[in-house]
């Protein structure tokens, strides 16, 4: 009789969605130390329409793979939003949250569900593995830096799902580079220090920390200046007020007004520098569980025994019109001050997210900052017309000068 190895099924039910998510906790990390499970309620908000207004205009499905013996051996999410996918030169869709055992046959199989699941909604390609919301989280497939733990919702997954990615067919579209500054080697460079004070003898210029007590004002200039810097990009779209209050709103709980900086001309905000304490330091016991025993937990450790140690940059953003005048070492050399001082707590930060499409960012992280890329995650393409010519994501600034 002849029995297939591996089956699909679509997550339908309660049960369904606890086994999906449960997946990764059964043993798959077991041999790479360094995973950190994420909430579960993080993951589920992903998911929920309640939660994710990407819904409005857009689905999502998910997948597991079943062995003969009815064990999960593989999970996916796919979804699409409209309006994101229009902004491609290619209507694109995406899929992520994929784990998986070390087997093609099961990477096929859930890669071939999102394929065919986006073509029939008119996508023409997907990107993967990404987050059905905002790039900041759950974004790219970790291909470097297996030795080091990930930041709070971003990826970690075993070195073996390159493989499983570029044998499908999937191509780098863009990487995110991670870099480590290690503040006690961290000094601050002549250069640095230079361009930072010729700025700021300008008074029309000055570098601030985030006022806590003024969080609707510190959103819309978060907003003004992601929308002139970030909204260059291909697949990103201009953030609305109501997006960007609601950032604010969920990192509040967590912020260290000490480490968020702004930059302004003139009272314009032109740059920030948004960093948040690294949850991930804290929530490894909790195996994915969040109540209120968790939360009041994590509020314990964070803000009383203050004992998260590393920090991460959420973002880094300079206005076009001034990038190149120093702003960028104005806000790290600021930074830079902090991490140097007394007060400071924590022994390591964490400059994530920043896309090899950005080349002038990167070289100022290395030069001025003196900082190591020590990860990095790829974003891959899977054009679905296999003889449509591949384009990498363009480099900041060509958007730009074509207008």
């Amino acid at each position: 009789m002849d029995t297939k190895k591996y089956t699909l099924h679509e997550v339908t039910t309660p049960r369904d969605v606890r086994a999906w998510i449960d997946f990764p906790k059964k043993g798959l990390y077991k041999e790479y130390p360094n995973w950190v499970c994420p909430l579960d309620t993080d993951i589920e908000k992903v998911f929920d329409p309640k939660h994710n207004e990407l819904f409005d205009e857009g689905e999502a499905i998910r997948w597991v793979v079943r062995n003969a013996e009815g064990q999960i051996v593989g999970r996916i999410g796919a979804f699409y939003n409209r309006e994101k996918a229009s902004i491609e030169e290619q209507p694109t869709g995406g899929c992520g949250f994929f784990e998986s055992i070390d087997d093609q046959e099961v990477a096929n199989l859930l890669f071939d569900a999102s394929r065919d699941w986006l073509k029939a909604r008119g996508m023409e390609a997907m990107d993967g593995p990404i987050n059905f919301g905002q790039r900041r989280d759950w974004w790219g497939l970790l291909v470097k830096g297996f030795a080091y733990q990930p930041l709070y919702m971003n990826p970690y997954n075993p070195p073996y799902y390159q493989a499983l990615f570029e044998n499908y067919g999937f191509k780098n579209y863009f990487n995110q580079n991670s870099y480590d500054w290690a503040v006690g080697e961290s000094e601050a460079s002549s250069r640095l220090q230079t361009r930072s004070e010729r700025l700021l003898a300008d008074p029309s210029y000055h570098v601030e920390p985030i006022d806590t007590k003024h969080m609707a004002e510190a959103a819309e200039n978060f907003r003004t200046i992601y929308n002139k810097a970030w909204a260059l990009f291909s697949g990103v779209k201009p953030m609305t007020a109501e997006e960007a209050q609601q950032m604010m709103k969920t990192i509040l709980p967590i912020v260290d007004p000490r480490i968020i900086f702004f930059a302004y001309h003139n009272e314009e905000p032109i740059g920030f520098f948004i960093t948040v304490p690294d949850l991930n330091r804290l929530i490894g016991k909790f195996n994915g569980k969040f109540g209120l025993w968790q939360q009041l937990r994590l509020m314990w450790d964070l803000k009383v025994r203050k004992s998260c140690d590393r920090v991460f940059g959420i973002i880094f953003g300079i206005t076009p019109d001034y990038q190149g005048k120093g702003v960028e070492s104005a806000i790290m050399y600021r930074y830079l001050q902090f991490v140097q001082s007394p007060d400071n707590q924590y022994k390591n930060i964490e400059l994530a997210w920043i896309g090899d499409f950005n080349p002038v960012m990167n070289r100022m992280i290395i030069n001025y900052a003196g900082a190591t890329c020590h990860k990095v995650h790829t974003t891959y393409r899977y054009l679905f017309d296999r003889e449509k010519e591949f384009k990498r994501c363009p480099r900041l600034g060509l958007k730009r000068n074509k207008e």
